[in-house]
């Protein structure tokens, strides 16, 4: 038995006294560990919540879905709210401004075009043989040991290996990867202390350093521009559109990011979900005995499951956008220049969309999470996060199935990005 529950229970009370005085900017740490009850609390008192800095705070999934619809209004540029934040100029800055997620069209348009130019469907199926050979050789690993990290020696493992495929990264120079990725990721919380924001400009200008040797040497030998992403950023459209060099080096950086602690977080929290609830777990399991023989029907549970999975412990939880002009959500007024905080989380959870929403069900039909974000903005790699989801867990499942936790897991104690840092276990 573990000391601790992994998600610790919190009272109407206390949820009600959380968000009776909500604010991104001083969360108690019981909110971060069980966020939900507050964000119910949230959704059923104060839907569209003014904070203390005048920024407002969604959490109903209707309101998350009309501000991603209307981009012509809200706004993904960051360059009004990162320049207090980080410093004009700064390497976080000048990152976090020229990445894909934060901007709008036309650089928005062109670089998405490019990415998805080299994650067509055909790719990604072709990644598939490669992905389990790579999580057959972490089993194998844990299997030897009789154990291990759910999240340093599997979780975390699978994503950095598959950017680093996309990108055509030496497996001999991976290494300094995620680290550089939590560091960047880890200053877009909504309170960045002096030593976070050091780490994150540090990381930033470590990684354009080294991807622009990594550029250099893809120009002077190209990849296959259909598999090869990188390949195809440098050279762009048939068209005529290309990247300048600050435009790619940075969003080599965002695909990394993108592609990293959110995958990361979806593999673990998964597991870690099915700790806590023995029943889905259980069910999981038989549903995969009874579709051992058919691939697509197993191909089904799993993608059903890790959807699932995504809606209940979203591995992002909170979006940012800007309004243009004045406008209206959820019968509030906001005013031109309005920042506007999404709460996936809360969305995902929103018993007007979702009937029983705190109850994991991993049969859930239709699933229309918002962990992929929607509209424009959606998530360009959703389909390889679902690919490297569903064989991670499914095969993970298929080689110990009767897993165990040792200990309580450590939580990484931040409020977009939730997810774990370490989950120790036996494989029986």
């Amino acid at each position: 038995m573990l000391k601790d529950p992994i998600t610790p229970p919190l009272s109407a009370a206390r949820a009600h006294e959380i968000a009776t005085a909500f604010d991104l900017r001083a969360l108690p740490a019981d909110f971060l560990a069980n966020p939900y009850p507050v964000y119910a609390a949230l959704r059923e008192t104060e839907p569209v919540r003014r904070m203390p800095d005048g920024s407002y705070f969604l959490t109903r999934y209707a309101d998350l879905v009309a501000v991603y619809r209307d981009a012509a209004t809200f706004s993904s540029d960051k360059h009004v709210e990162f320049a207090p934040k980080y410093g004009a100029g700064s390497p976080l800055f000048e990152h976090h401004t020229t990445s894909l997620v934060f901007n709008d069209p036309p650089l928005h348009t062109r670089v998405r075009k490019l990415i998805m130019g080299a994650l067509t469907r055909r790719a990604i199926a072709d990644m598939e043989p490669g992905l389990v050979t790579l999580v057959d050789s972490l089993l194998d690993r844990m299997a030897e040991q009789g154990g291990g990290d759910l999240i340093e020696d599997f979780a975390s493992a699978i994503p950095v290996d598959i950017i680093g495929n996309l990108l055509g990264v030496p497996h001999t120079e991976r290494g300094p990867l995620r680290a550089w990725s939590l560091a960047i990721l880890g200053a877009l919380e909504p309170v960045v202390s002096p030593e976070q924001q050091a780490l994150g400009n540090r990381s930033v200008t470590e990684m354009l350093d080294y991807l622009r040797t990594l550029v250099a040497t893809r120009r002077r030998q190209p990849g296959d521009p259909e598999r090869d992403v990188l390949t195809r950023l440098i050279q762009g459209e048939a068209s005529g559109e290309q990247l300048s060099e600050v435009e790619l080096l940075q969003n080599c950086i965002f695909l990394l990011n993108a592609g990293h602690e959110t995958t990361t977080n979806l593999i673990g929290n998964g597991l870690l979900v099915l700790q806590e609830h023995p029943q889905a777990h259980a069910q999981l399991l038989q549903a995969l005995q009874q579709t051992s023989g058919d691939a697509a029907a197993q191909e089904t549970v799993l993608t059903r499951a890790v959807d699932e999975f995504l809606r209940f412990e979203s591995s992002n939880q909170l979006g940012n956008r800007r309004a243009l002009t004045a406008t209206t959500v959820g019968g509030v007024d906001l005013p031109a220049g309005a920042l506007v905080t999404l709460c996936i989380g809360a969305a995902n959870r929103d018993p007007a969309q979702f009937p029983n929403p705190e109850t994991l069900d991993l049969t859930r039909e239709p699933n229309k999470h918002l962990a992929f974000g929607f509209g424009i903005h959606q998530c360009a790699g959703l389909s390889l996060a679902r690919l490297e989801g569903r064989i991670a867990i499914g095969r993970f499942l298929q080689r110990f199935p009767h897993y165990r936790l040792t200990q309580t897991p450590e939580r990484g104690g931040r409020a977009r990005f939730r997810g774990f840092l370490h989950a120790p276990f036996s494989a029986a």
